[in-house]
């Protein structure tokens, strides 16, 4: 581990799973997903069920939205936190892990797609939910990862919509663009313009499909693309499994969006533009290997 915030070290696990299978001798507070989100059916969520217990809180530290749902589907009684992380981190090797910059994560309680909790059951989620975010934020916090912050059912959805219009706009612009870093797209004028205007795209849609407007202190997008002139050598994930021919986070970061706009009757043209492109070129990438 080559890091910025903690310097260089070499980590072991204290224990390593050949299968979910293999760990269910003893039960766990914390179950945390922090793969790609790839697959948005419930056979995602089926995967860790033999490890969640009443106990369990699952911990789902992924990019897009609606990844939550997969796993409220199949849990409809455990309590989920719904976290983001913002993380400039690279695998240069298959043993090495170079993070070029600070790490941010947020975290809040899940009830659904909205914030809602309308019901007992939805509150007595949320409280649970709460109680595993405040823990689970105190700990890292202790580890030395001091961006950690908390928010409530809806703040943590609007934290996910902030961060959509980061990675719907770095991520996707960065593969059409040629695969160049976030950096590197800041410092060309027309993809600098263009980058601008889909994270416009995205949080002016925000408030039109919640209702509230977003807290000030969530970065404009001005002060997105200043900070990403200064965050050298990054390139995004999106960028990262595209060039080693991976499967890329399509719908999580650009087709839920979307779809949820739309049921709102809210029209994002960049997104859907860059979705329909996006989808054409990932098939022809994919034949193409």
């Amino acid at each position: 581990m080559k890091t910025h915030s903690f310097g260089d070290y070499t980590f072991r696990p204290d224990a390593v799973y050949a299968s979910v299978d293999e760990a269910c001798d003893q039960p766990w507070d914390y179950v945390v997903v922090a793969t790609k989100a790839l697959n948005l059916t419930t056979d995602a969520a089926a995967f860790i069920a033999p490890v969640v217990s009443e106990r369990t809180t699952i911990v789902l530290i992924q990019n897009g939205l609606d990844v939550e749902a997969p796993y409220r589907a199949r849990f409809p009684g455990a309590p989920i936190v719904s976290a983001i992380t913002i993380s400039s981190i690279e695998l240069t090797q298959p043993s090495e892990v170079v993070q070029y910059r600070w790490t941010r994560i947020s975290l809040g309680p899940y009830t659904d797609r909205y914030g809602h909790t309308d019901d007992d059951a939805q509150r007595r989620l949320c409280e649970r939910g709460t109680e595993s975010s405040n823990k689970l934020a105190e700990i890292w916090q202790r580890g030395g990862i001091r961006d950690t912050e908390t928010y409530d059912a809806l703040g943590i959805q609007l934290v996910r919509w902030h961060k959509l219009c980061i990675n719907a706009s770095m991520n996707v612009s960065g593969v059409l663009s040629g695969c160049l870093g976030n950096d590197a797209m800041t410092q060309d004028p027309l993809l600098r313009t263009h980058l601008e205007a889909c994270m416009h795209e995205v949080l002016d849609a925000t408030p039109k499909i919640y209702g509230v407007s977003l807290p000030d202190k969530f970065a404009t997008p001005e002060a997105i693309i200043r900070s990403t002139e200064r965050n050298k050598n990054s390139r995004s994930s999106m960028v990262q499994d595209w060039t080693a021919h991976r499967p890329i986070e399509l719908e999580a970061i650009l087709g839920n969006g979307l779809r949820v706009a739309q049921e709102h009757g809210v029209v994002m043209p960049r997104l859907a533009t860059m979705y329909a492109l996006l989808q054409s070129a990932f098939r022809v990438h994919m034949a193409a290997t």
